[in-house]
């Protein structure tokens, strides 16, 4: 009885709940007189490093004994649309070199430095004012956890589904997976979303894993019921607020209407994109290493957001090469029997090793060949857009090298573009992130 008494109290809300209506929030203090209200909901998600309070024993458990810098870790906004019907999530990688935003009462200029470092200084309410400050858009709600709140917000919610096409390694998250789909609990969702230092190290690639994360935890609550409807919704957004701390702007009813649009919605109508990067190695004195945004694309997408639009296709947000390479050429070493071709692959920024010298003086019939590294098919794949019509042989060599011998058959070399924004954080459906088979998942 009391189960359907707050079911009919939460249906009878909807019709009067803002974000469903398209409003603003106009309460005292609210983000819009901060930043330009654009249309839909706004929240921004962010996860912190702090190790304050973790007992040692916690620290080995979470694998997270380093010195942490009580920054955000971790920052997602999302976009809910005015209409319901789409959920845009953008991942804000945490080395953006930003303006923060200047806080109440401050006489001095505002300071410059990486974005995750507005919370060290003015905690949620800087953090939110920033992402306002540099991205135009007003933050209706936010939600904010650390390492153990996120440990037991994927434990209340049932575990967290992984997959991965190879093994992956960090010694410094503690991350030790096989290829396949795993079901893990917390804390190994919790390595799987800090880990910086597999396969595209830095934080593209990371900010991906924790979106496809994301995208999968979300499908499997829709699947399990756990969002379908006011009531269901309604305890699994009791159980996010035991590990998650918000805003006095959001409560309950917040949650339950964010989950609950979330759930109605298909994988298609939920995007993922990471702000589009210029610079990925900007070296600031007293800083570090930090991240340039893309002038251009990063305001597309903010104006994409603002006026309630897809991001996914948008090509003002991250314009389609006409050659995609999917890695790095510059990181990849190339022998080729033929100076032509190696000149033509050195300026398409392979690293070439010219070998026409010992190259056979009668060519074999037919198109040229590349033999590459089992394991490397991804780089094999580069190589060949820019050979179209070559040949691909897998090899069982140790090395990382590839050969390229070329035939009887005309080469054209075809100038490929990388772009780590496309690699790492182009804007794409969930269905393009999600495991394609979770319902195979083993226990780990």
């Amino acid at each position: 009885m009391r189960r359907l008494t707050v079911g009919l109290a939460l249906l009878s809300s909807l019709c009067s709940w803002p974000w469903l209506a398209g409003q603003a929030d106009s309460s005292p203090g609210a983000p819009a007189a901060r930043a330009a209200a654009g249309r839909g909901t706004n929240i921004l998600i962010v996860g912190t490093d702090s190790r304050s309070g973790l007992s040692a024993a916690e620290k080995r458990r979470l694998h997270v004994g380093g010195q942490g810098c009580d920054c955000t870790d971790v920052m997602m906004l999302v976009h809910l649309s005015e209409d319901g019907r789409r959920a845009s999530i953008v991942s804000i990688p945490r080395d953006s070199y930003v303006e923060y935003a200047t806080q109440e009462g401050a006489t001095t200029p505002a300071r410059r430095g990486k974005i995750n470092g507005a919370f060290k200084i003015g905690r949620g309410p800087l953090a939110v004012r920033t992402v306002e400050k540099v991205t135009g858009l007003h933050i209706d709600h936010y939600l904010e956890t650390g390492f153990t709140g996120f440990e037991q917000a994927v434990n209340n919610l049932g575990g967290a589904t992984l997959c991965t096409d190879k093994p992956l390694k960090d010694e410094n998250s503690g991350l030790d997976i096989t290829a396949g789909t795993h079901r893990v609990d917390g804390n190994g969702a919790l390595r799987y979303a800090r880990a910086r230092h597999i396969d595209r190290p830095g934080d593209l690639g990371r900010v991906r894993r924790q979106q496809r994360l994301l995208a999968d935890m979300l499908a499997d609550l829709t699947v399990r019921g756990a969002l379908t409807d006011p009531v269901s919704t309604a305890s699994t957004a009791h159980k996010l607020l035991k590990s998650v701390h918000t805003d006095e702007r959001t409560g309950l009813d917040d949650l339950v209407r964010i989950g609950w649009s979330l759930g109605r919605l298909s994988a298609e109508r939920t995007e993922f994109a990471t702000v589009p990067i210029s610079h990925f190695d900007h070296r600031v004195p007293g800083v570090g290493s930090t991240l340039l945004w893309h002038k251009v694309r990063s305001q597309a997408l903010w104006d994409a957001l603002r006026a309630d639009r897809s991001i996914t296709g948008d090509t003002r947000i991250l314009p389609v090469p006409e050659t995609r390479a999917e890695t790095d050429p510059a990181r990849i070493n190339v022998r080729v029997d033929d100076a032509t071709v190696a000149k033509a692959l050195r300026r398409n920024r392979f690293v070439v090793t010219d070998t026409s010298a010992s190259a056979p003086a009668v060519r074999p019939a037919g198109p040229a060949v590349i033999t590459y590294p089992v394991g490397h098919e991804a780089d094999a794949a580069t190589l060949a857009a820019a050979l179209p019509g070559a040949l691909r042989r897998a090899t069982s060599r140790t090395d990382a090298v590839f050969d390229v011998a070329v035939g009887t058959e005309p080469v054209a070399v075809r100038t490929v573009t990388y772009d780590r924004n496309v690699a790492d954080g182009a804007p794409v459906a969930a269905d393009h992130l999600r495991c394609t088979n979770p319902t195979r998942a083993s226990t780990s």
